[in-house]
This record gives C-alpha cells, structure tokens and sequence, in this order.
C-alpha cells in the first residue's frame, strides 16, 4: 500500500510513531499527482518545492522532540478561492489569471501553523459558480470514477484530487453546496460547517451571507480532524461567531442509540433518481439497525429554496465581483479607447459566460424596479426556511437526505441548459440559506460504478453530532472506496 492511499489520521499516528517522515510522504503525494493528473486535472497550481522545504522542516522539529498537531506534515490539497501568499490564487478565471496573493487567508494560517503541508491550488468553477467544475477557464476536470463524467463543483478539483488520491486532504468552499455535491459525485466526504464557525477571511467572496470554507476527505474522522485545525473565531472576519469550539476529533464512537432522524419527505419527491432514493433509504434502515428512531418530517418551503438561493446569490454576486473593474489588480484589456470602454471590455474579457449571466441577474434583482418583488422576498423566504429548520429540530437530532438528485453526468449534457445544472443544488442549497451544518458521505454506487452521496444536517455549531451520525453510516457502509473502474475511471488500486 503506498503511502498516498492512507487516510489522515492513519498517516497522523504514522508520523507520530517514526514510521514514515513528512518528506516521504510528500514525495509520495507528488509522484501520485505526477503519474495521475494528465487524466484528472485536478491541479492549476503545484507548490511542490516549497511543500517538501515545509515537510523537511517537519520532520525536524518531530526529531528534536517538539509535540505537534495532528496535521503535521499531512499534504493539502487547497481551492483556488483561498488565498495563499505567494501561491498564485486565480479562482479559475483570466479575470485573476496572474493574480498572487501577498497574505493568507485565516484558514491557511491556521493550516500552516498546525504544520499542514500545501501542496497547490486546485481547479474549480469561475469564481465558485458552477455545478461542475465546466466554467472554469483553464480546464475542465475530470470525476475519477469516470473520466468522460463531470466531477461536480464547485470544489471540483478539491473531490477530484481526494478521490483520486492526489491530495490526502483538500479545502472547498461552499456557497449553495459546492464541497458536498462533488463530493457525493466523487465518492468522498464533504463538510459545510455552520456559517460563522470557520472564518472567511482571505476567501474570494461569491455570495458573502452563504460562503463558507470546509474540509473534504476520503473518512469522517479525517473531516473532523481538518475541521478542528481551522475553525474558531477570528477578529478579521466580521461574520465570525464568538464562541468556544470543543474538539471533535477523537470523540467519534458511532453510538446514535436513541438519535432521532428526520426524513423530509420533500427531498424525496420527483426530480430525485430513483435509485438515489433507494440507496440512501438503505443506509437509514442501517443507522436504524444501529438504535436510531427514523421519523418522516416535513420542509414546507424546500420547493421554493432553489429559487430564493440564486436570487440572493446572484445579488450578492453582483455587488462582490464590481471590484473586478480592471483598475486596482487582475486582468486589464489592451489599448482600451476611454475609462468606460476599459470597465465594459475588461470585465466582458475577464469574466466567462456563467459570472457574467449570474452578475447580470444579481444586478436585476437589485434594481430600483425589481428589488422588492425578488430580492425582498427572497429574504423572507429565507428567514422562513431557517425558521422550519428550527422547528424540525425541536422533534429530531439530524436530518438525512440525498446530497445531489443524480450520479455524475457527462461533459457538456448541462452547461446548455442553465436550470438543468441549477437542479443539481436543489438537495444542498436549503442548507447555506439556513446557515447550518451538513456533510456528504458516500452512501451507494450506480449500475456504472458512480457514487451516490447522503446528506447528513445537523443543528447550527453541532458538527459533531452529524460527523458522528456519518461515522456511524461509515462503520456499516464501509467509506470510502477507491475508484477501479478499468477503461472508464482511473486505475487506482
């Protein structure tokens, strides 16, 4: 078993006892990422000299007796919202196509501190929008488990990188369920933290109120682990939440005896793959075997979620991405015949055509003429959901349901049809407008070997008792498998 197919917290204690270095594990992640990433493209920036200066200087300090955190040494993967100084930071747009950063964003600090090692930036959709990792305008990357099939987004590469084990660990972010839905199409584990629990300081803002940074992993335990190294207050961060966070890691058990599960029956009407539905009802009856209370529940307005999610996406979207304007950084256009001409050519040049339709509707909605008839209700109706959440979760522990309605799908069959890659947010995007937890775990493979993913939501800052209803699920389903689809996927085992 080579030393890349470890998941973290294997490679934690490993550290720990002297069995293998820093070094020899960095190495390993990079030959891993040498030999797979022309079929994966997971990668738009490696930092492989500097990850391996960093991995040295680890195992130093180990040599000299330091105690260090249980991410010392373990290679991460990071989207490339996330700034990084002196990595070069593009949010996979010509719009910052040359842009490096000169600071950390809060995250990588915390990362950094704890000894992490960064092993580059990886692809996703144009400024985070995207269902698919297909906006970007650098490449396209692949699902690992079927190469001609889209990996998801927008943390694409992110679940591409772990799936296929070019990273052991990466950060997403997720707006309208950007870590979980690639994470469900790529096989791995995806976490939303509460929004407020993980400071969004130094991540490139697509919709400021529903942003939010979280991990993305090959097991639970790892997902709670990466959760504990970068969560917690932050001053630079206005939106942080001023409050004390218990470890999770090490306190996972799997015991939901008496848990209570509520299934919404709204996430299993029609658009919902039938056997999407199957596979995740099978993993309820075995978290049920295992002492959990199952109890159909009802989410009045998740019809209308999708709707209010990209009108206050959009509006925020429009007002964030002005700053792209061609004067202060980023991409410029040439010989530009006036100041206007300037503004108008360099963002039509700049930004692809998803950012460019998303800003034009945020713009609309915002409008003097349209703002009370979207973007007031929209408000509403997401005061409304977070209210109907509150009340589910006065009667039950966690809420589960399908992570995205479909499998992966192939190149091209929805960039055409904007609603059609709109529907494949329809499970997650309740949970970025209610601000609370949820997280992604492999639940079932399709006739073709693709993933099916199970959305695990839990009360706001109450990470643990979904990570440990997701150990659960993992005991009895077994985790992560490595894709070994032959001429299809990438061979990994």
């Amino acid at each position: 078993m080579e030393l890349y197919e470890y998941k973290a917290s294997e490679l934690s204690e490993m550290l720990g006892k002297g069995e293998v270095s820093s070094v020899e594990l960095t190495e390993s992640v990079f030959e891993r990422i040498e030999k797979t990433e022309s079929s994966i493209d997971a990668y738009l920036t490696l930092n492989r000299e500097s990850a391996l200066s960093e991995a040295e200087k680890i195992d130093e300090r180990r040599a000299s007796g330091e105690e260090l955190s249980p991410l010392a040494g373990i290679p991460i993967g990071i989207k490339d919202n996330i700034s990084t100084s002196g990595i070069r930071t593009t949010c996979a747009s010509r719009m910052l196509g040359n842009y490096t950063p000169v600071f950390d964003a809060t995250v990588i600090t915390k990362l950094k501190n704890a000894g992490a090692i960064i092993t580059g930036k990886l692809n996703m959709d144009e400024f985070a929008m995207g269902s698919s990792t297909e906006t970007s305008y650098f490449k396209s990357t692949k699902n690992p488990f079927d190469t001609s099939c889209v990996p998801g987004g927008s943390s694409g590469g992110s679940a591409a990188a772990v799936a296929s084990m070019e990273a052991v660990m990466a950060l997403g972010s997720d707006t309208g369920g950007s870590i979980r839905q690639p994470s469900s199409l790529c096989g791995v584990v995806g976490l939303k933290p509460t929004y407020g629990s993980v400071s969004r300081y130094g991540l490139v803002a697509f919709a400021s109120s529903l942003d939010q940074i979280g991990p993305i992993t090959r097991s639970v335990k790892d997902s709670a682990m990466l959760f504990d190294a970068i969560c917690g207050h932050d001053p630079m961060d206005a939106t942080s939440a001023r409050r004390e966070y218990s470890p999770i890691s090490g306190t996972l058990d799997g015991d939901i005896r008496g848990f209570k599960i509520g299934i919404p029956k709204e996430y299993f009407d029609e658009g919902i793959k039938p056997e999407v539905k199957e596979a995740v009802m099978k993993s309820v009856k075995e978290l049920e075997s295992r002492g959990a209370i199952i109890k159909e529940i009802s989410l009045l307005s998740t019809g209308y979620a999708l709707s209010a999610y990209y009108i206050i996406a959009c509006a925020e979207a429009s007002s964030n991405l002005a700053r792209f304007d061609g004067v202060k950084y980023g991409y410029r256009c040439e010989n530009p015949e006036n100041l206007m001409d300037m503004y108008e050519r360099t963002r039509s040049e700049g930004f692809g055509r998803e950012v460019k339709r998303r800003i034009i509707l945020g713009t609309f909605v915002l409008s003097s003429g349209y703002y009370d008839a979207y973007y007031k209700k929209a408000k509403l109706l997401q005061k409304r959901i977070r209210s109907e959440f509150d009340s589910a979760f006065d009667d039950v522990d966690v809420i589960i349901t399908p992570t995205s309605p479909f499998e992966a799908f192939k190149f091209g069959d929805k960039m055409d049809d904007p609603l059609a890659m709109y529907s494949a947010d329809i499970c997650t995007v309740t949970v970025n407008i209610a601000g609370i937890p949820a997280v992604s775990v492999p639940c079932g493979y399709s006739e073709t070997g693709l993933p099916y993913g199970m959305q695990i939501i839990g009360r706001s800052f109450d990470e643990k008792t979904i990570l440990n209803t997701a150990y659960a699920h993992e005991l009895g389903f077994g985790g992560f498998r490595a894709p070994v689809i032959s001429g299809k996927g990438v061979e990994l085992c």
